[in-house]
């Protein structure tokens, strides 16, 4: 169903958000049922006169897993749950395959033999029975895909590691239970997906990629067009169906019952449909998040939220909401194409200016940094930032090193949205030596280590890999060429073997995971300033919560020595005459002229971090 009201629905009440900053409820917490008056507000936002009888269901909803919940022993409630100790792996559950087990028994066995110590959680990307898109279509959410393992196997993962799932909220498998329930017109699966009249005028939406946004179906009432956002195989749920709403929430805190503590809201931004508008970001959909996180908060208030949303960084940001209503933690989608174009171009100008404006998270928010992902170096969070001229190099550049380019239908035409390769062939030449890639593509990812928020890093970065060609002749998708599975056996040979690029990469990354774990300066809400450089420098200056430990983190993104000059107080330099250098662990003592400045000289690519 698709609604058709008027633009006063588009604002909460100024009742509505005054309640949903305080929190206030109508009963104690201890007493069972005890809907919220935030949460009663959003419902009637959200669903207006539909929302009767759906407050009763939710509140049972939120009794029933309250029952089974309990806060970890570690929890400090008003703190996202995370700090300077904690990065997060990127991973398929069938990252890793072996003889003797399912692939995530050899995912743990990575996480405990390779990374122990160095790596605090993981994020296993959708690992439900899907038919498509490397799991983004889910057949059964409340199953794991039998091919990779069951329950035991991610409740093992989750009681040693912070345990991160996806929820694929937008959409489904059309293979899937849900969708042939709709196909044979039964209910409730008839009012679980979004039709449209033949020849509906949709042109004003959004869209995500090139085909066509209206998939039609024969189902037993006849032909219906159905919303089909991302592909004909995925089929996009209808939250405007409150039923729908508890279902999801109910598979939502279902993974949180086997162990997830981070969940991530795939696609959120086009969760909400409504004809002649864009259908992206729209107002239900920030209070379809909001709604979200009054349940957590409500019932396990240790879970973070992630928001997934590839767009322009303004857009990506508004999904902290107030920073105690909405997401805890959003994609720094920005940081990988900038620091791209910083390294291709040896010029960290535009770095520096948008790096300045990103604000410390608050107690309860952070960025979830990353460089790469399973999916590409998105292009639209570049857009305001990198010319059009700077934008078109850097695509010229991917495609000269290997990579390929992904496109999205726009009203105009198709743009490009995605570039499509391997982030160590991003960064680096592949006919140099290994020894120099892993030097340079260590010194990209230095930068993402020393940003205020958590470290997300995707398992081929973490272990040195390439393009993997032979995958997207295999699939003829773009985005094959950064999936490739791995035998666990032979990986672990590479990465032990001294002088591969799997083991030159692996080993700097851990020395530079554990250089950061030691120094509360990288919290991720500890202080953050941007020291300004040459164009060859990259500098950030961390500071801890209590103000007592200082970190002063170079890198240089050139082929050429360069120096790195500052004022004291460019710096909050006071009466330091040395410093020690939390990676490698020497003791560095600066040029000082006059006793009020001091220079350093970095050789190419190389990373200080710098302990006052």
């Amino acid at each position: 169903m698709l609604p058709t009201v008027g633009d006063h629905v588009f604002r909460l009440s100024a009742t509505a958000v005054r309640v949903a900053r305080s929190g206030n409820r109508d009963y104690d917490v201890n007493r069972g049922a005890c809907m919220s008056t935030k949460t009663r507000e959003l419902l009637e936002f959200i669903y207006g006169s539909d929302a009767s009888g759906i407050d009763s269901k939710l509140d049972l909803l939120m009794d029933r897993y309250r029952e089974q919940f309990s806060a970890p022993d570690d929890y400090t409630p008003g703190e996202i749950p995370l700090d300077e100790t904690d990065a997060i792996m990127i991973s398929y559950g069938d990252s890793f395959h072996g003889p003797d087990g399912k692939p995530l028994s050899y995912l743990l066995r990575f996480l405990d033999d390779e990374a122990e110590g160095v790596v605090s959680g993981v994020h296993i990307l959708p690992f439900s029975p899907y038919s498509s898109d490397d799991g983004f279509s889910v057949i059964d959410y409340r199953e794991v895909n039998p091919d990779i393992g069951g329950w035991d196997d991610i409740q093992a993962i989750g009681d040693e590691f912070v345990l991160m799932a996806d929820l694929v909220l937008n959409h489904c498998s059309a293979q899937g239970p849900w969708f042939k329930g709709f196909l044979a017109d039964q209910a409730p699966y008839n009012d679980y997906f979004i039709t449209v009249p033949e020849g509906t005028d949709v042109t004003s939406v959004a869209r995500p990629r090139a085909h066509p946004l209206l998939t039609p179906f024969d189902t037993a009432a006849g032909k219906r067009w159905v919303w089909t956002t991302f592909s004909t195989d995925q089929v996009d749920l209808d939250f405007a169906n409150p039923e729908l709403m508890l279902e999801m929430l109910d598979v939502f805190l279902g993974y949180v019952a086997r162990g997830a503590k981070v969940i991530r809201e795939d696609a959120i931004a086009y969760l909400w449909k409504e004809l002649g508008t864009s259908c992206l970001h729209h107002p239900k959909t920030h209070a379809m998040v909001r709604l979200i996180r009054a349940v957590v908060d409500a019932v396990c208030p240790w879970v973070v939220i992630i928001t997934e949303t590839n767009v322009p960084h303004p857009e990506n940001i508004s999904y902290f909401g107030d920073g105690t209503d909405e997401a805890h933690m959003v994609y720094n989608f920005s940081l990988p194409p900038l620091t791209l174009d910083a390294f291709m171009r040896e010029d960290s100008a535009h770095l520096q200016e948008w790096a300045s404006t990103l604000e410390i998270g608050a107690p309860m928010t952070s960025f979830f940094n990353f460089m790469a992902s399973h999916d590409g170096v998105g292009l639209l969070p570049a857009h305001g930032i990198l010319s059009d001229e700077e934008m078109e190099a850097m695509i010229s550049k991917v495609k000269e090193r290997g990579g390929r380019i992904s496109y999205k239908a726009t009203p105009t035409g198709e743009i490009p949205y995605e570039m499509n390769i391997n982030y160590m062939d991003a960064i680096t030449e592949p006919a140099l030596p290994d020894e120099q890639r892993a030097r340079m593509f260590l010194a990209s990812q230095s930068i993402l280590l020393s940003l205020s928020g958590v470290p997300g890093i995707y398992y081929h970065s973490l272990i040195g890999s390439g393009n993997w060609q032979a995958g997207v002749k295999e699939t003829g998708h773009n985005r094959t060429i950064n999936r490739q599975k791995l035998d666990f056996d032979k990986l672990s040979e590479e990465l032990n073997t001294e002088g591969t690029r799997r083991n030159l990469v692996f080993e700097g990354y851990k020395t530079l995971l554990r250089a950061r774990s030691i120094s509360p300066a990288f919290h991720p809400s500890a202080g953050q300033k941007i020291v300004t450089t040459p164009k060859e420098l990259f500098a950030i200056l961390r500071t801890d919560r209590d103000g007592e430990e200082r970190v002063l983190c170079l890198v240089n993104i050139g082929s050429e020595t360069a120096t790195a000059s500052f004022t004291y107080g460019e710096i909050d330099l006071v009466d330091e005459k040395g410093f020690h250098d939390l990676i490698t662990g020497d003791y560095v003592y600066p040029s000082m002229d006059d006793g009020s400045r001091i220079s350093l000289e970095l050789e190419p690519h190389e990373v200080l971090w710098l302990k006052y």
